[in-house]
């Protein structure tokens, strides 16, 4: 990292011993420090990566054109590139290009999508020569139609879809079937970065490229700078617009140079002010973020368009100071035609040569050339006192381009770059990447360990203090224990107290899932015990009980089958009802009984008496009042299913008319035979009297007896026995005194042990600040240092707070706790 200033080499290993000690202490474990990484991350990275995004055709590629003062990158109002460009820095000597293309799979995906916007056959197969041929005479068709290439979107997707055609055929032989192929400039027989810039920059060529890796020297780029140009996040290929929103989410970019249409359109577009949202969710990217409106100089004609890009600027971005308005367009090609003279025609024959080249003996007009016209005589940038210049209508745009450069010079042209803003970005830009940029990153990563390191000096001064405060000798520290023993008693059996009403309180509120369940089974046993006794019940069993309890008589009526039936299905489910308030009971008590033996006062309460005092002997005996409480409640509610429903033999009731039609059907014998052939109807009967019941049972009334009953019999105990742990005390104090001198000694021992172990921390934390207040006084950073923490330098002060008693220590610690 020769990089990074010789005070800051070991800064990563600084800041990891930090995090490494935040780490260890359970307070600060929870901590988010993936701030503080992400800061480090860009201090040490030998790469600032500056990303360039924005919509298609804000002019970010003449923007960077512009700022390197060269003509690098592609840059044309009708045509939309997937092409994501890499600038690198390189000695004047290594200048290079590595070129990425697409594949032949890419290619074909681009234009069948584009052929679907143009409402052209879709493309079958792009390697054959006749169907390019009528998809470049569709388009030319399309171009026609529309006026031009740059007239209107579909004559600009036309024009790309042309290009991407062209540029396949082109770079047929560079092109693989699936994967994307790269070439360095030399596998081209390129010379030098003009060369391979030239090939790249073509329009053609750049349709058919994935990346393209420019090695330029330029001082801005030094100091590990990267300049990276992206799609539009308007782009017309969805992919090509997620690669810049994945761009500027990436942690390797540091830095965003946002390109705004404002400027041209008078307002942000939807996909602009999602580009801003996504910037503010990449930490990596904070507060780095230059906003460029470009195209200004389309607000020197139009006021109305003027006053509302004002009005946005003011609006939406008064909390930033990194906002600047420039024309790259006048810019770049003003910095370009300073070169010039009038024998080229000041670019005309060579830096726009491509672009006025027409048939017919005519020349086309470059868009700067229309734009210069147009600034000279409609712009109000000129004063009439220093440039007095006229547009001639019986020249063309080229001649009086001509003639004006002839007439003004240098100077008009030096006014052209300084009200393109250009400059005054360049100026801004350069500020920071030489001179602010590595101070701010160190800025920000100072100021996210500024929080961590505050906590941990609180933290370690608090366990010092509280390591200062313990008692220094066996006695004072038993007497300290004896006299907290009262308290310590009290505050067990208050958490007893309140862990026993919390879980009764569970219960009591449906929220202890454990008890539900074992509630829910009940419900099912009960249910299935119920259909299990209305499909066995027999009429045949219940008459011979009947006529055996009344001798004389050799029938019985209906009602002393109904009377049988009802004893027995009774007792029956009472039966099943006890047996399943036993399981519930000892499945509650179980579980908290284990919860009981988990718990922090009943660990303690083994301390401070050596038993439980007493406490699973009263659970034990609770279990079983509760227990009885509960069969004795089962036995009751059962033994009210003997009793009718209230309106078992109401009018109008399907119950009455059952039991008539019942009635009327064993009326028609006296022996057992025609009774039991009425045992369908008996079972139904049954059924509708004792469903309701047992349901009220088991849904409403019974839950709110066993919620009473817990309720009754374990708050009188837990509050009664809270007291009895109380007055332990003096069992208590016999068993802690047999206990505490041990105790103590181990404390004091335990206590030097965490006094060293703290120091040692100190120690560590203090050197890793040192040593990064030392980077930080490098960058000049002094508003921004680390806190250290005062420590002991009194070796004989450390020694007496352990020597009181007889306790020895070494030279070797006394020695290390000196030193700390």
């Amino acid at each position: 990292m020769s990089y990074l200033p010789l005070q800051c080499q070991n800064l990563p290993a600084q800041v990891e011993s930090i995090i490494q000690l935040s780490q260890q202490e359970s307070t600060l474990r929870a901590d988010d420090i993936s701030a503080i990484q992400t800061s480090l991350n860009k201090v040490i990275s030998p790469k600032f990566e500056i990303v360039f995004a924005g919509a298609f055709s804000a002019g970010k590629s003449m923007l960077i054109n512009a700022l390197l003062a060269r003509e690098l990158l592609y840059s044309a109002e009708g045509h939309a590139t997937g092409t994501e460009c890499r600038i690198e820095y390189a000695e004047a000597n290594k200048e290079h290009v590595v070129l990425t293309f697409l594949s032949e799979l890419e290619i074909r995906e681009q234009a069948v999508y584009l052929c679907k916007q143009l409402g052209l056959n879709t493309v079958a197969n792009i390697n054959q020569t006749d169907v390019i041929d009528s998809l470049n005479q569709s388009c030319a068709a399309i171009i026609q139609q529309e006026g031009g290439e740059s007239k209107s979107e579909r004559a600009k997707q036309a024009k790309a879809l042309t290009l991407l055609l062209e540029g396949y055929v082109v770079n047929r032989q560079h092109i693989h079937t699936v994967n994307n192929a790269t070439y360095s400039m030399e596998q081209f027989n390129f010379s030098n970065l003009k060369e391979a810039a030239g090939y790249a920059r073509r329009g053609s060529n750049s349709a058919v490229l994935q990346r393209i890796e420019y090695y330029c020297n330029h001082p801005l780029l030094e100091d590990g700078n990267v300049i990276i140009d992206t799609p539009g996040i308007d782009a017309p290929v969805t992919k090509d617009a997620q690669l810049t929103y994945s761009k500027i989410q990436h942690s390797d970019t540091s830095a965003v140079v946002c390109v705004l249409k404002s400027a041209a359109a008078g307002d942000m577009t939807k996909e602009e002010t999602e580009l801003l949202e996504t910037m503010r969710g990449n930490a990596g990217i904070r507060d780095r973020v230059f906003y460029i409106f470009n195209r200004i100089d389309e607000t020197w004609y139009n006021a109305q368009l003027r006053q509302r890009l004002d009005d946005l600027i003011s609006g939406q971005f008064r909390d930033t100071t990194r906002v600047y308005k420039t024309s790259g367009l006048l810019g770049f090609y003003g910095s370009q035609i300073k070169q010039t003279s009038h024998s080229d025609r000041f670019g005309l024959d060579s830096i726009f040569a491509e672009s006025v080249k027409a048939g017919n003996n005519s020349e086309e007009t470059p868009q700067f050339v229309y734009a210069f016209n147009n600034y000279c005589v409609s712009s109000g940038k000129l004063s009439p006192s220093n440039f007095r210049i006229s547009i001639n209508g019986f020249e063309t745009p080229n001649q009086n381009y001509v003639r004006i450069l002839s007439e003004q010079g240098t100077p008009l042209i030096s006014q052209l770059i300084q009200d393109s803003g250009i400059e005054e970005f360049r100026t801004a830009i350069t500020r920071y990447l030489t001179t602010e940029k590595r101070p701010q990153l160190f800025m920000n990563l100072a100021d996210d360990l500024q929080d961590v390191c505050i906590k941990l000096k609180k933290n370690y001064q608090t366990l010092q203090q509280d390591l200062d405060s313990q008692p220094r000798e066996i006695e004072m520290m038993k007497a300290q224990e004896i006299q907290r023993l009262n308290q310590q008693l009290k505050q067990v059996g208050k958490d007893f107290h309140q862990h026993i009403t919390e879980e009764i309180n569970q219960v009591i509120n449906n929220n202890c899932n454990a008890f539900e369940t074992d509630f829910r089974q009940l419900q099912s046993r009960m249910i299935r015990r119920l259909d299990e006794l209305l499909h066995t019940f027999s009429v045949a069993d219940a008459y011979r009980r009947s006529t055996l309890s009344h001798p004389r008589n050799a029938t019985a009526p209906l009602i002393a089958i109904l009377v049988e039936a009802f004893y027995y299905l009774a007792n029956q489910l009472e039966d099943v009802l006890i047996e399943s308030c036993h399981q519930l009971v000892s499945n509650f008590f179980q579980r908290l009984t284990e919860k009981i033996r988990q718990s922090e006062y009943y660990r303690q309460l083994y301390r401070l008496l050596g038993n439980d005092g007493g406490i699973e002997q009263q659970i034990k005996i609770l279990e079983k009042l509760v227990s009885q409480a509960l069969i004795s409640a089962a036995c009751v509610e059962c033994d009210r299913f003997v009793r009718e429903s209230a309106r078992f033999y109401d009018e109008g009731t399907f119950s009455i008319y059952q039991f008539r039609q019942t009635l009327q059907q064993t009326s028609q014998g006296y022996d057992c035979e025609s009774m039991v052939a009425a045992e369908p109807a008996i079972r139904q009967l049954l059924k509708l009297d004792f469903e309701p019941k047992v349901s009220h049972t088991i849904r409403t009334s019974f839950r709110q007896t066993i919620n009473q009953t817990l309720k009754t019999q374990f708050l009188p105990m837990a509050e009664k026995q809270a007291d009895e742990i109380l007055q332990q005390y003096p069992q208590a104090r016999a068993f802690l005194e047999k206990t505490l001198e041990q105790e103590a000694e181990e404390k004091i021992v335990n206590n030097r042990h965490l006094l060293s172990n703290l120091q040692q921390k100190i120690k560590t934390y203090n050197s890793a600040v040192n040593n990064i207040n030392n980077c930080l006084m490098s960058m000049h950073l002094s508003d921004h240092l680390l806190p250290e923490i005062d420590t002991y330098n009194n070796a004989e002060v450390i020694e007496s707070r352990f020597l009181n008693n007889g306790f020895a220590i070494s030279d070797g610690l006394l020695d290390g706790l000196a030193e700390v």
